[in-house]
């Protein structure tokens, strides 16, 4: 899906993530576009209280099919493809704008500081990005 138009969203599973999932839906409905809902996981930056020696690539795309199915439901008008990168999320998400009509990220995901308005991620692409970025709080 990355050679065409298409609106991107990046995910982290959170829950003010949904947000800007729906939000990216709303918008690739609006526009007739299709909606690439990213993921950007690695071995060590793993969701949960405990490492996983066997988390990899499947269980990642098994917690974020669970959390967009839920947040979007499963009979979508639109159409979406989850794309699984093994990758930082703001470089992950910077490379999947190349082409986009546009980028929505949610202002903060799982790390960080509870008091910033903006989070690393949204902050990075919002400079980087080469499409227009639309952040979500």
């Amino acid at each position: 899906m990355s050679d065409q138009r298409r609106v991107v969203v990046g995910v982290d599973g959170s829950v003010s993530n949904r947000d800007a999932l729906q939000r990216a839906a709303l918008e690739a409905a609006a526009h007739g576009l299709p909606l690439e809902i990213v993921h950007a996981w690695n071995f060590l930056d793993q969701p949960g209280p405990r490492f996983d020696p066997h988390y990899g690539e499947d269980a990642a795309r098994a917690r974020i099919a669970r959390f967009v199915d839920d947040t979007l439901g499963t009979d979508r008008t639109i159409e979406t493809e989850v794309r699984m990168v093994n990758d930082h999320a703001a470089s992950a998400l910077v490379d999947a704008s190349a082409g986009a009509f546009t980028l929505v990220v949610g202002a903060r995901g799982l790390g960080g500081f509870k008091g910033v308005l903006l989070g690393s991620v949204s902050q990075h692409v919002v400079h980087h990005a080469s499409c227009p970025v639309l952040v979500v709080r």
